[in-house]
C-alpha cells in the first residue's frame, strides 16, 4: 500500500481550510490562534521534557492540559455556526476546575509573594514560565478575537487565565521543592 504525501500543495497560495472546507488566508487571526494553541501545546510539550520524574501532579495536570488545547484548536479551526454539525469536542467547565484544584494545592506549599519576581530558577521551572508567559499572549488574542470577530466558547478566556495562573504557581512550585532561591524585582 503506497503511503499518501504529507503536502498537498493546496496551501502554496497562502489559504488553508477550516474544518469545514472554508477556505482562508494563512494571516486570519482564526489561523493565527489555532497556530499559537498549538505552540503553547509543544511548548508543553517541551516544559516536561525537563521533568525528571520528580513532580508527577504537574506531569499528570499538564499532560491534560495538551489535550485541553487540542480540544480548543479544533474548535478555533471551524466556524462557530459549524462545531455542532461537526461533533467537535468540546472544553468543559470541569477542565477549569481541574486547573484551579491543581492551584490551590501547589500555592498551599509554596511562600506568599511580597514582591515580583524574575522568571528564572531550574530548566524546569524557566520552561513554565516560558509556557505561562505565552498562555497570557495567547489569552489576549483569544479576547481579541472574541471581541472583534467571533464569539468564542466562554470557557476558553477563562481556561487561559487559570492555566496561566497554574503555570506561574507551578513553575514557584518547582522552583521551592528544587531549593532554587527566587530572584524578587527591584
Amino acid at each position: 500500500m503506497k503511503k499518501s504525501n504529507l503536502y498537498t500543495k493546496t496551501g502554496d497560495d497562502g489559504t488553508t481550510s477550516l474544518v469545514s472546507g472554508t477556505r482562508v488566508h494563512k494571516s486570519d487571526l482564526r489561523i493565527d490562534i489555532y497556530g499559537d494553541l498549538d505552540e503553547l501545546n509543544s511548548l508543553v510539550g517541551y516544559a516536561l521534557s525537563a521533568e525528571k520524574n520528580e513532580f508527577s501532579a504537574i506531569r499528570v495536570l499538564l499532560t491534560e492540559v495538551q489535550r485541553f488545547l487540542f480540544v480548543m484548536g479544533s474548535n478555533m479551526a471551524c466556524e462557530r455556526e459549524k462545531r455542532v454539525e461537526y461533533k467537535l469536542p468540546v472544553l468543559e467547565k470541569s477542565s477549569i476546575k481541574l486547573i484551579e484544584n491543581g492551584i490551590d494545592e501547589l500555592d498551599f506549599e509554596i511562600p506568599t509573594l511580597k514582591s515580583f519576581i524574575l522568571p528564572s530558577g531550574s530548566e524546569f521551572s524557566c520552561r513554565l514560565h516560558l509556557c505561562r508567559t505565552f498562555s497570557r499572549n495567547l489569552e489576549r488574542k483569544v479576547a481579541e478575537f472574541h471581541k472583534n470577530y467571533e464569539e468564542v466558547p466562554s470557557n476558553y478566556l477563562i481556561f487561559l487565565n487559570r492555566l496561566s495562573d497554574y503555570l506561574f504557581v507551578a513553575a514557584r512550585f518547582v522552583n521551592a521543592k528544587k531549593q532554587v532561591q527566587e530572584v524578587q524585582w527591584p
